[in-house]
């Protein structure tokens, strides 16, 4: 992996955390003289980048690392951040649900996953499955980074 993608530092403040975080992600490299890459990972805590987004990253002297800049073209992908709030609700439910729907998720600990959406998922039917728990007080959601393509699946209904 390390051949055709680099680790990227991605320092953003996180609504969730309400802090600023550190993430390194995997990216990767389409024109490493240039600083472009495209996101090959899926955020946990909430910056505007989501899955195969181009971005433009550079060495950073003081964080010692190839570190995003911003982004320069958007994918139609977007990311939603789930919190479990029902102790001992095994989050693996909502994951599978989600993937029977082409949804991948990374995991971070029991409580807390992040949800890929790609561009050719309609969001309106992952909405509906998050609303649905959020109702029932399962969970709490967020949409750090809801592209264009999915909040006009949400006006369409």
């Amino acid at each position: 992996m390390a051949e055709t993608h680099k680790k990227i530092l991605f320092r953003y403040y996180s609504d969730l955390l309400e802090d600023t975080v550190v993430e390194t992600m995997w990216a990767e490299i389409i024109d490493l003289e240039k600083g472009i890459f495209k996101l090959d990972n899926i955020p946990f805590f909430g910056p505007l980048i989501a899955t195969d987004d181009i971005f433009l990253a550079e060495y950073d002297d003081k964080e010692e690392k190839l570190t995003y800049r911003e982004t320069i073209e958007t994918s139609g992908n977007s990311i939603v951040q789930v919190v479990i709030i029902e102790k001992g609700f095994d989050k693996e439910i909502i994951r599978e649900k989600l993937k029977e729907i082409n949804c991948e998720s990374e995991g971070m600990n029991e409580t807390l996953f992040a949800v890929e959406v790609t561009k050719a998922v309609d969001y309106s039917f992952v909405k509906s499955i998050l609303d649905e728990y959020a109702e029932l007080s399962v969970i709490d959601y967020g949409e750090p980074c809801l592209s264009d393509k999915h909040r006009a699946d949400l006006l369409k209904n």
